[in-house]
């Protein structure tokens, strides 16, 4: 027990210290190369924390402040977000093949998204995205449960079998939006289908950092529940776990933190599905561990996925969504292979 919690130490060190390289990476790297000291300069400085003469141009504090660190720091809160929802979904679920993206709550909140953009507008305004990003994650959410019986289900794939069938559904209804809308809003949700960083501010940071604070927050404070449910149902709730309330408060959690993250990312597919099983190879299953250590993990991962993304096709910005959907299906093969029989 010891030896885990020194080695979970080490990961959490280690992982913030990858982190840290990864946005001083994704900073300095682009079009316009910049110093890595010039990048944490220009950033001190605009935090009043370092009170010397500017030596760098106007311009390249701009593209710092305004442009690469918003869009680095977006990329870890999606990446640590989307970790921790794959990590609950494969314990509450049971079922390692488990995420956001395969169990359809991703595509319920692209299509909220797409509806917002192209039917409604800013009828609530800056609210209206992320709110019906998370109305469209929670519906599919409860669809997919519905659909696979899921209080009485065994079967490890039963889930992710309902999840697939219920993204193609939902897809064909986002591509039926996108049939009926404006010409000239379907460059918009181009975005949303493919995911991105590129329209991250300052001003929109907000959101998804709340989000990931509160979901955070509820997720480590179930953990315990969730390391007794991997038990099994009956054990759990002998160790007096309220099994479908747990479940329920889960899923709905992951659906609101989903939704908001799609909301400001656009669809990112198969970061929940890899960081989890990472984090348990490295730290053993116990999901007090688990979370954070998929959370830092996914954050590192997304933050260089981006730097890829963006090298590639420079200087053209390459879909996030390509690269994870690359990496990701290689990694879901692997894990095939590793299931059989």
């Amino acid at each position: 027990m010891d030896f885990l919690r020194q080695r979970f130490a080490l990961v959490c060190i280690i992982g913030l210290a990858l982190c840290f390289v990864s946005v001083t990476l994704s900073v300095s790297i682009g079009s316009t190369p910049i110093p890595a000291g010039t990048v944490w300069r220009v950033v001190l400085h605009k935090l009043s924390l370092l009170p010397v003469t500017p030596d760098w141009t106007e311009g390249r504090a701009n593209i710092i402040w305004d442009l690469r660190l918003p869009r680095a720091l977006l990329a870890a809160m999606v990446g640590a977000g989307l970790g921790m929802a794959g990590a609950v979904m494969q314990s509450v679920t049971r079922n390692p093949l488990a995420d956001p993206h395969l169990l359809g709550v991703s595509a319920g909140a692209g299509f909220g998204a797409n509806l917002a953009i192209l039917m409604l507008g800013n009828l609530l305004g800056v609210f209206t995205v992320p709110l019906l990003a998370f109305a469209g994650a929670l519906a599919a959410t409860g669809i997919v449960v519905s659909v696979a019986g899921f209080t009485h289900s065994t079967g490890p794939t039963r889930l992710v079998l309902a999840g697939l069938a219920v993204s193609f559904v939902i897809a064909a209804g986002s591509n039926v939006l996108i049939m009926l809308a404006d010409p000239r809003a379907i460059s918009s949700v181009v975005f949303w289908m493919l995911g991105g960083f590129g329209l991250a501010q300052w001003g929109n940071l907000i959101f998804p950092a709340v989000a990931l604070l509160f979901s955070g927050v509820v997720f480590l404070r179930f953990a315990e529940p969730l390391n007794a449910l991997a038990m099994g149902d009956e054990s759990a709730a002998t160790l007096g776990v309220n099994v479908r309330r747990l479940r329920i408060l889960i899923l709905t959690v992951s659906a609101f933190l989903t939704g908001v993250l799609v909301a400001f990312s656009g669809m990112i597919g198969f970061v929940g599905l890899m960081m989890p099983h990472i984090a348990r190879l490295l730290i053993g299953g116990d999901n007090r561990r688990v979370l954070p250590a998929s959370a830092i993990l996914g954050a590192i991962f997304l933050v260089l996925a981006d730097v890829v993304a963006r090298r590639l096709t420079a200087p053209n910005d390459m879909p996030i969504g390509v690269v994870t959907g690359l990496i990701g299906g290689l990694f879901f093969i692997a894990l095939l292979t590793r299931q059989r029989g």
